[in-house]
């Protein structure tokens, strides 16, 4: 692994640590200021909106001016949204700090243009396998993290009779600390990874983020359309089903907000598994595309048999499914994307799939939020399954981009045996 790759990897896992104390946490949060779960889902909601609009502005500019500044940038804004989330005492700065977090969300979409920068074509799978893999450990040690955080805000932190308690506040404030030493570690050792000697030709426009938006619609059948399409769909069924899941723990299998970390790292722990020791493997065996068809396949099966089981053992035969669904579709896809774009828009279109992947995000929490409440605690789950399953066939025909490795050898074996 080079210096930049494990530079990249270390300033993801720390951003998702924190992102991590505070996301299971945000539901039984917010109903403490009498938030339903529609509001709920809303507040997740709104972070996607954000998101949305500024992802490919983030993307663009990150083409124009670098990586690194973009990335600061977007930790200095997580910075701020973690104090303004401890600080809160109602749902409007609950819903002010997720505003802030989404507009200067553009890290994770960054931080994959920095990796494809710096990797050839054969390894960025791997390599952005890896990525993932960083942001669920981070993710999945994040919430035992919270759950610490909880118990340490009802401590007093001063000896002798008076009394300092960070109460509620404590996963916010223990998320933002992380998040600044964070910002001074990639202001330190962050170099930056976009090559700025590429020049366009002399008739080349470059299109606008609104236009390479647009184009996403009104060309849907082009290979990067039918990628970001996919991408969006799937997250979108997958992260939006989420946002009720600690509802849906709790009602089914009595998980409460001191034990849902642990259901968390479980997931994080297989996704950890599977992107560091199983991704690369089977994108030689597979390639690319068959292998993202693949993890829909399970990751609809996973997401499908969590409402089906009747007990924790069947709940933790199911949920293991959908962290090898992940990590064989996501990195694929973006993968392929990358694949099938220009390296001097590679930050544009990253910022795209972001922004396609916030509008499902959008409308995904509303939906599922309202179907917990009028159809059962089990529905969105079911539709959620649907949705992924609809997107396998937007992926036929994008085998040509990407080959299995091996398929690659044996071809270059008979080339070598004709000449």
């Amino acid at each position: 692994m080079s210096r930049p790759l494990l530079i990249i990897f270390l300033t993801i896992f720390v951003n998702l640590v924190g992102f991590g104390i505070i996301i299971p946490l945000l539901p039984f949060y917010a109903e403490t200021f009498g938030a339903s779960p529609v509001v709920v889902g809303l507040l997740f909601a709104v972070f996607s909106l954000c998101q949305l609009a500024a992802a490919p502005v983030l993307g663009d500019l990150s083409d124009r001016y670098g990586r690194r500044p973009v990335l600061i940038f977007s930790l200095a804004g997580t910075v701020v949204s973690f104090v303004m989330l401890a600080l809160a005492h109602n749902i409007v700065m609950l819903f002010a700090a997720r505003i802030v977090d989404g507009l200067s969300g553009g890290n994770i979409s960054t931080a994959r243009a920095y990796v494809a920068d710096i990797t050839e074509p054969k390894d960025r799978a791997r390599a952005l396998g890896w990525l993932s893999a960083t942001t669920n450990l981070g993710v999945a040690l994040g919430p035992v993290l919270g759950s610490f955080a909880l118990a340490l805000g009802k401590r007093d932190l001063v000896p002798g009779p008076a009394t300092l308690q960070m109460g509620r506040a404590a996963p916010g404030i223990m998320a933002a600390g992380l998040c600044v030493l964070n910002m001074i570690f990639a202001w330190r050792y962050l170099t930056e990874s976009r090559d700025f000697s590429e020049q366009p030709q002399a008739d080349e426009v470059r299109p606008t983020s609104r236009q390479a938006i647009w184009r996403v619609i009104s060309h849907s059948s082009e290979p990067a359309s039918r990628l970001i399409w996919i991408y969006a769909i799937s997250i979108g069924a997958f992260q939006g089903s989420f946002s009720v899941l600690a509802l849906f723990l709790n009602a089914r299998f009595q998980v409460t907000e001191l034990t849902i970390g642990y259901f968390f790292m479980y997931v994080g722990s297989i996704s950890v598994f599977a992107r560091v020791l199983l991704l690369g493997r089977m994108v030689d065996w597979l390639g690319e595309a068959k292998l993202s068809r693949l993890g829909l396949v399970l990751l609809a099966a996973g997401v499908v048999g969590m409402p089906l089981s009747r007990n924790l053992w069947m709940l933790a035969i199911a949920v293991a499914l959908i962290p090898l669904g992940t990590a064989f579709t996501f990195p694929c896809v973006t993968a392929l994307l990358s694949r099938v774009i220009r390296p001097r828009e590679r930050g544009l279109y990253m910022g795209m799939q972001q922004t396609y992947g916030g509008v499902a995000r959008i409308i995904a929490p509303l939906f599922f939020g309202w179907a917990f409440d009028s159809l059962g605690v089990s529905s969105p789950y079911f539709f959620s399954s649907a949705f992924i399953i609809a997107t396998i066939f937007l992926g036929f025909g994008l085998d040509r981009y990407a080959r299995p490795e091996r398929a690659l050898a044996r071809e270059g074996a008979v080339e070598k045996q004709e000449a």
